[in-house]
């Protein structure tokens, strides 16, 4: 394992050991709105601190972009953490088990490692660029199948507040007419780290944060998955929107989502 990526590793650790110790009693939790239907607990900034603590401990020069406390370090820096300590509060307040700690790192803005860790389940995603993706020991593949009409799909359903609803529903209804199964857990990181696994056959969702989806875009990659944005770019992180699928399928699905967008 890379070394930075064993940090990462270490920090993701840390981070859910936190996290599981507030899960045992989630009613005590202090929730507070950043936003219209966007959350945050003492429990996400507690893990943040964790795993910022630890990063800058070994690597005290690096930048930082943080879900909860934002961008830290240099811009000129040439290695950035890219940070979700907790993905799915919104899971995870109402006791429902689908969340993750996710932590990517870019060097000169290219993402070189990633882990999605599951503190409930003690699944460990991890990949570095060029040396695939591992789900714990086990190297990660995506899904083998060809044919849209035999695929799952996950995604993410925007709330109140946010989003195209209409758009979306155009989307929701292709794909629901196509395919013989949508799935919608709420964790962005931990949907990509399941296409690269081969649980998902695909994933696509708008209006995401970097630290959504950093990490899980390299874990699609280094398992031989396709990833890009919704008109078939390169530009994920910066416009929020994601298609992540096996190189047969994702053709099929990005004309079935921009062909539902015509529709009136």
């Amino acid at each position: 394992m890379h070394p930075m990526l064993t940090i990462a590793v270490k920090a993701a650790r840390q981070a859910g050991k936190i996290i599981n110790r507030a899960s045992l009693d989630v009613g005590q939790l202090r929730v507070s709105h950043k936003q219209q239907n966007d959350f945050v607990t003492e429990v996400d900034r507690a893990a943040e601190a964790a795993i910022i603590d630890i990063l800058h401990s070994v690597y005290p020069g690096h930048a930082i972009l943080a879900e909860e406390s934002g961008h830290s370090g240099s811009a000129e820096a040439e290695y950035c953490w890219i940070i979700d300590p907790l993905d799915g509060t919104t899971n995870f307040i109402h006791g429902f088990p689908q969340y993750a700690v996710s932590i990517a790192l870019q060097h000169r803005g290219a993402l070189v490692q990633a882990v999605v860790y599951d503190p409930g389940r003690n699944e460990l995603f991890t990949a570095s660029k060029g040396a695939g993706a591992y789900l714990n020991d086990k190297r990660l593949r995506v899904a083998a199948r060809k044919n849209i009409n035999e695929a799952l799909f996950a995604t993410g359903v925007p709330f109140v507040g946010h989003g195209d609803h209409g758009t979306y529903l155009k989307e929701l209804a292709a794909v629901i007419g196509t395919t013989p199964g949508v799935r919608r857990f709420g964790a962005a990181s931990l949907d990509l780290a399941w296409v690269a696994a081969g649980r998902y056959d695909g994933f696509w969702e708008s209006g995401l944060k970097p630290w959504d989806i950093a990490a899980g875009l390299l874990m699609v990659r280094e398992a031989q998955g396709l990833v890009t944005d919704l008109d078939g770019g390169a530009g994920m992180l910066e416009s929020g929107n994601v298609l992540a699928a096996n190189e047969a399928l994702h053709p099929q699905m990005l004309r079935l989502l921009k062909d539902a967008k015509k529709v009136g």
